[in-house]
């Protein structure tokens, strides 16, 4: 007889403890060990590969090549986040926290691909089908094409699509589906590790693609067993703005696209909008230019972004300055001032400076480097920079403007949404002149301090 065995399971961050005991060592939680049974000692779905069928030794160059099929969406913003729409046999794992609008966005996703003809299934572990009516009939979809189903059970949803055979299934949410292979309680690491691998097999088997809804953690990570992040193909995050208006969605991991790629939508009483020019979105700047404002052009996966950063510099009230950002790393801001110090004879150490990204937007590429020193130039001596420049480069510890990634697609860019004068890295510089657009190249950041004092 199969021997039963059992574990001890942090509930707060799911990690392993040979024993039960008052605190988690990998967390600290006090009282959050939980024992956790694991069914029978026998071989799980999980050993037997997600792919879903066995394989044979081949060559790589024996390997058939099929075209990917993929399927629209009609979110342009969604297909733009997926890699161009959803791939057959695909699992997709969205995340985000309560109320950013992860049911909603997939409820009109499979609502438009309904509307194809597609045939679409919605299982609904947490709402009752009445809620999920209501809020399609508040967001004008139609109802008559979308199929739903309210379970739990793996593999009763698996049973139910080999009868129906849907294209696109929506499981909302994969921490509160349970596999009958594991004793456990739904939610634990366990079973939504065995939850995943059940339906990660079938999906590939048969051809479906897949969506499953993840909760978060306090510490906005997705919750569950890290493995669910391998597993899936794609994990894409919702997540909103600082002043809730809009949301962002972020591509985390994607086998079929681009990593980093970003999809914006705005929220209202309709359900998600698109939001076709996310730089005239985060560009809404007052009328009377003020100093310590300017913009810059970011590559957010395959487009660029025009961004406004902002800078104070007040002088210090107390001993020790403040240094605080916003929207950027901390420590980049530490040592872009220490750049400014010794290469641009600027010194702010008697003085508390305040960077931020407006809108929202992480940055987490170092092409916004030079406009963040222009912001702090701007502020400490009280200078207007002129609405129609924008700025972007890298700055080196030596004092040199390094070029960026997609410089000529930035500069188009900006150049569309009526920017004249921009300062950038002397290797970005156009060899085609761009109409109504002036550049000044610039290799050092004391030959950029310069120019900035020719267009102010």
């Amino acid at each position: 007889m199969a021997k039963k065995t059992t574990a001890f399971v942090c509930s707060d961050c799911g990690a392993d403890s040979p024993r039960w005991s008052g605190q988690c060592t990998a967390c600290k939680a006090w009282n959050t060990i939980k024992e956790v049974h694991l069914g029978n000692n026998t071989p799980s779905s999980q050993y037997l590969g997600y792919s879903g069928t066995k394989s044979t030794v081949q060559l790589l160059s024996e390997v058939t090549l099929a075209q990917t099929e993929r399927l629209a969406t009609g979110i342009s913003e969604f297909d733009r986040v997926l890699g161009g729409g959803i791939v057959c046999g695909s699992m997709v794992l969205i995340g985000g926290t309560p109320g950013a609008g992860k049911s909603t966005l997939l409820l009109q996703v499979i609502a438009n691909l309904a509307a194809q003809e597609v045939s679409v299934l919605y299982v609904s572990g947490e709402e009752s089908l009445q809620q999920i009516a209501e809020r399609a009939i508040r967001l004008n979809l139609p109802l008559n094409k979308i199929k739903m189903l309210t379970e739990t059970s793996v593999q009763n949803i698996c049973n139910t699509l080999d009868e129906i055979k849907p294209r696109v299934l929506v499981i909302d949410s994969i921490q509160v589906m349970h596999t009958q292979s594991s004793e456990s309680t739904p939610g634990s690491v366990s079973q939504v590790k065995e939850s995943a691998s059940y339906l990660t097999q079938y999906a590939k088997r048969n051809g479906v693609s897949v969506f499953m809804v993840g909760h978060v953690t306090k510490d906005q990570s997705l919750a569950g067993p890290m493995t669910l992040s391998h597993i899936v193909d794609t994990q894409l995050i919702l997540a909103s703005t600082d002043d809730a208006r809009f949301r962002v969605l972020r591509a985390d991991k994607n086998r079929f696209g681009s990593v980093g790629e970003l999809g914006f939508f705005a929220m209202d009483s309709a359900g998600l909008k698109e939001v076709k020019n996310p730089s005239a979105m985060f560009l809404n700047r007052t009328e009377k230019p003020s100093p310590g404002s300017v913009v810059t052009v970011l590559w957010e996966g395959t487009r660029p972004l025009l961004v406004e950063i902002q800078a104070l510099v007040t002088e210090c009230q107390y001993g020790n300055p403040r240094r605080l950002a916003v929207g950027f790393d901390q420590n980049r801001l530490a040592m872009l001032l220490a750049i400014l110090t010794r290469h641009g004879g600027i010194f702010t150490a008697s003085d508390e400076i305040y960077a931020n990204v407006v809108g929202g937007i992480k940055v987490t590429e170092t092409s916004s480097d030079l406009a963040i020193l222009i912001s702090i130039v701007s502020s400490l001596k009280n200078t207007v920079v002129p609405h129609d420049s924008f700025f972007f480069g890298e700055l080196g510890l030596n004092g040199e403007i390094r070029p960026v990634a997609n410089g000529y697609a930035r500069l188009n860019d900006a150049a569309k949404h009526g920017f004249k004068k921009a300062i950038i890295p002397k290797a970005n510089a156009p060899k085609k002149a761009i109409a109504g657009l002036q550049i000044f190249p610039v290799s050092s950041l004391s030959e950029a301090l310069t120019a900035l004092s020719d267009i102010s």
